[in-house]
């Protein structure tokens, strides 16, 4: 591999103008498709096997007058203080909206809320459903106009009208927060290199490769049906990653340019070295993503496949467009040095910071292991009280129409009004759904946490029945989860066939079955782990001391993300407004965008351990000599992920929110104290035992050359200088 990405770069490097208008041209033609295929997105999730999705598909099938799968909205009016919905004037500014929302486009029915009674004990507060013939997705832009103008007559006549449910979402809005990101990997990347030119190249790349993994992904959205946060998670992780990969290439470019040699060449031998590491990083952090796919949720593998095409992108620009680039640049690459910034170099003769801190470790190895694992484990402890569901409106911004319309719902009626369970009764094609519903139904009134149950509704043949049951607490509360289990175990004690379905259960049944693919998933991904490192390092304590700390990483992220999204800490410093359960996709999500990026600073770091060891360096000093060739870029690359993922923690959106933090606090663990101090603490308790592997599967396994052996001995044959070798003329 080592010697073709050699080729690769050096063609690259002199056909630079050809690749640059080659990659110039695949953004122009991304675009041209975003702009002619793009479709809408949405927020819905199909949980194939689930109870509430089998739900679902029977009432499609029996029952497509109840919108089973339809876009919803509740609409809540509210009069001034000392005023009431019931009197005549109030009662006619209801009757209005009402009457408004039966004529709005693709509505299938709304609900009087005088005859469902739908009004307040003190009168003063009232709701209507609404139910759309159309799924969430399918709702045009003129029936979320007209959802919207249908409160005028209601605020005319001064009534407070607000608006919840899943057809008032409209797609959210790409925002900002990335740019704080971008504008931090700058300043990063000047300190790192000292060099405007030099710190320009990754970013350039970086943006070029989003531009066009995000016009790709847009342009799928008109010929697939892809959830609304999907192009925010490629673009989270395509810039984090597009940087770092190319800051490797560009470090080792510098680095060979220092040595002497000429720019082609030195092209060829960064993407030959570095580039090897950045392929095998990138293919880590791809089949983690891909990975997703066996948990069986559709949003979560589109999310995942659309990340690791984003990952994908930035890999083959850092391979093909970079060193074209860097050719383009020349060896200004290494001018245009800012003042007071040494690029990496030493000064007065002082080690570098990260030498010194690995010679730290290197002496003190088993109090720093110690420290660092007690660390983690104290940041972890809360993860032992972790709760997954999907949260709804009552996470949404304090000042949002759907926020608004939750507090009064709850205030008015109760919390359990904003989350009401859908019971389906399936008859068995005898005509007795009716009178089967209506024994069930006196079954659940007699549930604890059960605030009412509304008579049920049946389809033209009797078969199937659908009532509604309004638990007494919030949609996201432990409480609600046990009345669902409750129904469900009952059901299977009557003899009924009832199943439970609606947003609320749904929610649960997805937080349900992710927490069940959250061991499997993380034994597959830790395996994987420990395959692959074994083949880049040739070494059983390796891998196995990597896989050990990504779990330290995994157990302190969730820790953190507990802390504050669950518990509140420091929430109102992250802008969290409210807290409640943790987003029920992000554990498996988060293991598997974590464990690529924290291989990422494995191989960066270890792969140069390796080196001076197989050179014959002594177990410590080759901990610290390649510990000191590695640490400064990989802190870079560390700092850059960071403020690229933590950018989005401004974001509006509670989902992305979540994810920037968590993904920001699991590389800040990973990078600086998982392979940054434990690492070296183990590897310099390990001695040489660290390079051991068993001769019989030595023979077995392939060997990978990551680190580029096999080029070095090829271009020692060919008479070029190795890496690490000053050549004549630059001695002269």
């Amino acid at each position: 591999m080592a010697t073709f990405l050699y080729r690769l770069g050096r063609f690259s490097f002199r056909r630079r103008r050809l690749v640059a208008l080659l990659w110039v041209g695949l953004l122009v033609l991304a675009g041209v498709g975003a702009a002619a295929l793009k479709g809408p997105t949405s927020s819905d999730f199909s949980i194939p096997g689930t109870e509430a999705q089998r739900a679902v598909d029977l009432l499609r099938d029996r029952m497509p007058e109840a919108s089973a799968d339809g876009a919803t909205a509740r609409v809540v009016l509210a009069a001034p203080s000392g005023g009431t919905v019931t009197d005549p004037a109030g009662k006619a500014a209801v009757e209005r909206v009402v009457g408004r929302l039966k004529a709005a486009p693709q509505v299938a029915s709304v609900t009087d809320p005088y005859r469902a009674g739908a009004v307040s004990a003190d009168g003063r507060i009232a709701y209507t459903q609404v139910t759309y013939k159309a799924t969430p997705i399918d709702v045009t832009g003129e029936a979320r106009d007209a959802l919207a103008a249908a409160a005028e007559p209601g605020r005319a006549a001064g009534l407070q009208v607000e608006m919840g449910g899943t057809a008032t979402e409209g797609m959210p809005e790409q925002s900002a927060t990335e740019v704080i990101g971008v504008a931090v990997a700058a300043v990063v990347l000047i300190i790192t290199f000292g060099s405007l030119i030099a710190a320009g190249l990754p970013l350039l790349t970086a943006i070029l490769g989003v531009g066009i993994a995000m016009a790709a992904i847009t342009a799928a959205t008109g010929l697939f049906e892809m959830s609304s946060t999907t192009s925010t998670l490629a673009l989270m992780l395509g810039l984090a990653v597009a940087i770092d990969y190319a800051l490797f290439i560009v470090s080792r470019y510098r680095h060979e340019l220092a040595e002497g040699r000429s720019g082609e060449e030195a092209a060829g031998r960064a993407a030959g070295t570095a580039g090897s590491a950045v392929v095998f990083a990138g293919l880590t952090v791809v089949i983690a993503l891909a990975g997703l796919a066996v948990v069986g949720i559709p949003i979560l593998t589109e999310m995942g496949l659309a990340a690791a095409f984003a990952v994908v992108v930035a890999v083959l620009i850092a391979l093909s467009l970079l060193p074209a680039l860097l050719g383009l640049a020349g060896r200004r690459v290494l001018g245009g040095r800012l003042p007071g910034l040494r690029g990496g170099g030493t000064r007065h003769g002082k080690a570098p910071l990260g030498e010194r801190w690995a010679r730290f470790v290197v002496r003190r190895p088993l109090p720093v292991l110690l420290v660092a694992v007690a660390g983690l484990g104290v940041v972890a402890a809360p993860a032992l009280d972790l709760r997954l569901g999907l949260p709804g409106d009552e996470i949404a911004a304090s000042g949002s129409t759907q926020r608004k319309a939750y507090d009064l719902l709850a205030e008015g009626f109760g919390p359990g009004f904003n989350g009401p369970l859908m019971v389906v009764v399936d008859g068995g094609g005898s005509g007795q759904a009716r009178a089967s519903a209506q024994r069930f139904a006196g079954e659940v009134k007699g549930m604890a946490d059960v605030a009412a149950v509304t008579p049920p509704l049946v389809d033209r043949t009797g078969d199937t029945a659908v009532l509604s049951v309004v638990p007494e607490s919030g949609p996201s509360t432990e409480r609600t989860e046990d009345l669902v289990s409750q129904i469900r175990d009952r059901s299977d004690a009557t003899g009924v066939e009832a199943m439970v379905t609606g947003q609320t259960a749904m929610a649960i049944d997805v937080s349900a079955k992710l927490g069940q693919a959250l061991a499997p998933y993380l034994a597959v991904v830790v395996g994987l782990a420990f395959i692959l490192l074994m083949l880049v390092f040739r070494s059983l304590l390796v891998p196995l001391k990597a896989t050990l700390g990504f779990l330290l990483t995994v157990a302190a992220t969730f820790g953190a993300v507990v802390a504050v999204f669950q518990w509140g800490w420091l929430a109102g410093l992250l802008g969290v407004a409210e807290t409640g359960p943790i987003m029920s996709i992000l554990p498996v999500f988060l293991i598997g965008v974590v464990f690529g990026l924290a291989m990422d600073y494995q191989v960066f770091l270890v792969t140069r351990m390796r080196e001076e060891h197989v050179h014959g360096a002594a177990p410590a000093e080759a901990v610290v000599t390649g510990f000191r060739h590695g640490a400064r870029v990989v802190t870079a690359a560390a700092v850059i992920m960071i403020a690229v993922f933590a950018g989005f923690v401004a974001s509006g959106e509670s989902m992305i929110k979540m994810m920037g933090f968590a993904l920001a606090a699991g590389v800040a663990f990973d990078a600086f104290v998982v392979r940054m101090t434990i690492v070296p603490a183990v590897m310099a308790l390990s001695g040489r035992a660290a390079w051991w592997l068993p001769g019989w599967l030595a023979r077995a396994v392939p060997n990978v050359d990551v680190e580029g052996e096999r080029l070095r001995h090829l271009l020692d044959d060919a008479g070029r200088p190795a890496p690490g070798r000053e050549p004549a003329r630059a001695r002269s």
